[in-house]
């Protein structure tokens, strides 16, 4: 039985301090506190729909606003998924999910190519939800696929309840990482004519 795929990662800048375990071969569980309840909310479904293991503490400048805390999960998050994959043998690399949130449907599609690249497709009817601001959904994403060394297309192909909306891609962004990190028993080095990712 390979051994489980886990990785920490610790953030102390002005802005925010950050302490975030992950793991990739999880149960999905999580103990998750930003001080952004819908932000919490957000990456408690990420994790249990991932399958992925979460233990994060964040605390930050939010009397200023909640963009320094967001982006920096983000990067810390994206750091602990490259970490966690380590030299990306055996994985599917892959992985693509549809979720649909009642009249919300999301897509997310991952590519752990070692390259890190956003599109992201999405607008929102609302700029929040309760005190997050939805403008910050991409920038989070951003931050992971910049430091997770990730590809990720995330599309938001229905939407009406911005709620839905936001919550479809991060349940999506959680189902195709899950499946993109597993491992293939075909794929005995990893997944690329060059040999390496």
């Amino acid at each position: 039985m390979k051994e489980k795929r886990c990785a920490s990662v610790k953030r102390a800048t002005r802005e925010t301090q950050i302490e975030l375990q992950f793991c990739l071969d999880g149960e999905g569980r999580y103990e998750v506190s930003t001080g952004i309840g819908f932000f919490d909310h957000m990456l408690q479904l990420f994790a249990q729909h991932g399958f992925f293991d979460l233990k994060l503490s964040c605390q930050g400048d939010l009397n200023v606003d909640a963009h320094h805390c967001v982006e920096d999960v983000g990067i810390c998050l994206g750091q602990a998924i490259d970490k966690a994959l380590g030299d990306r043998r055996g994985i599917c690399r892959y992985g693509t999910s549809y979720v649909p949130m009642d009249e919300s449907l999301g897509r997310a599609v991952v590519d752990l190519s070692g390259r890190p690249f956003l599109v992201f497709n999405a607008q929102f009817k609302l700029a929040k939800v309760g005190q997050f601001d939805t403008e910050l959904v991409r920038e989070f994403f951003q931050a992971v696929a910049n430091n997770g060394k990730l590809t990720l297309h995330l599309d938001l192909l229905r939407s009406s309840n911005t709620h839905h909306s936001v919550e479809a891609l991060f349940k999506a962004f959680g189902r195709a990482l899950d499946q993109a990190s597993s491992f293939d028993a075909r794929v005995k080095d990893v997944l690329s004519t060059k040999g390496e990712l």
